[in-house]
């Protein structure tokens, strides 16, 4: 028992030793370097990112260029088959180009637009099918090389105004913000 025990002991002192192994402090200067200076790396990093309206805009295999914005729709589709905003949709059209060696799936969903508060809205995928004849934005395949244009809708309170996009080329990458004034 008493061998097995000290075993024990010595195995969790090597696997602790040999997980700290990579680690290093980092020490700042006087002047607060170190992790601030990662920060304002991580900042001016994402500064960059920031890109105009008819600007290309890239995101992990996707390139993105926003077209046109309009806001104040009431309602997108036709007569018989259509939606209505809640309280006004923007619709924005965007051409997505596929810069990668893969098909990639265009997800309109995975769109984001804020107002100047920083109030986060997501794209309304129900909505954006009666907005584009041919689905564009919904699910879309791109083969490298191609591209779509399309519009993705957002339905936002009336008054307010959209100030920034953050496209993605899926779910989960990082984005590209675009800004709208």
């Amino acid at each position: 028992m008493r061998k097995t025990t000290l075993i024990a002991l010595l195995a969790t002192a090597l696997i602790g030793l040999g997980c700290g192994a990579g680690a290093t402090d980092e020490v700042g200067d006087a002047s607060g370097g170190g992790v601030a200076a990662k920060s304002e790396d991580k900042k001016a990093e994402k500064a960059e990112k920031v890109a105009k309206v008819g600007d290309p805009a890239r995101d992990g295999k996707f390139e993105f260029t926003v077209k046109s914005t309009k806001c104040g729709v009431r309602k997108v589709g036709s007569d018989l088959l259509g939606a209505k905003a809640q309280g006004q949709f923007c619709l924005v059209t965007l051409k997505v180009k596929n810069i990668g060696k893969k098909s990639q799936m265009f997800d309109g969903s995975s769109q984001k637009a804020y107002a100047a508060d920083g109030t986060e809205y997501s794209a309304d995928g129900a909505a954006a099918i009666y907005a584009n004849e041919n689905a564009e934005t919904f699910l879309n395949d791109i083969n490298p090389g191609n591209q779509v244009t399309g519009v993705v809708v957002f339905d936002i309170p009336k008054g307010v105004k959209l100030t920034k996009l953050e496209l993605h080329d899926s779910p989960f990458s990082g984005g590209v913000t675009v800004a709208l004034n």
